[in-house]
């Protein structure tokens, strides 16, 4: 099962997360699927790679609590409410 999680970068205290599609199985450094886009929350900036995160969606990749967040704040699920119904049944 893969899922769409934060992988942490950046410096001591400075930290950045990378949103990434990523198996289950693997810890959260290990090896990512796909690169889909990152978050920094110093700056409060988000940046998204919208086909790819919907393609994953699609497949039935599920997003964990805060991802889901992040892109609801980023108003991603308003723009593709037809495509998300179609998810969800």
């Amino acid at each position: 099962m893969v899922k769409l999680r934060l992988k942490r970068c950046g410096r001591k205290q400075q930290a950045v997360y990378r949103i990434v599609a990523i198996d289950v199985r693997s810890r959260r450094e290990g090896r990512d699927l796909r690169k889909v886009g990152f978050y920094d929350p110093i700056k409060n900036q988000t940046c998204l790679n919208v086909p790819a995160i919907l393609y994953f969606l699609e497949k039935g990749a599920q997003p964990t609590r805060t991802v889901y967040d992040i892109l609801r704040k980023a108003e991603f699920f308003k723009e593709k409410e037809g495509t998300l119904s179609e998810l969800k049944n």
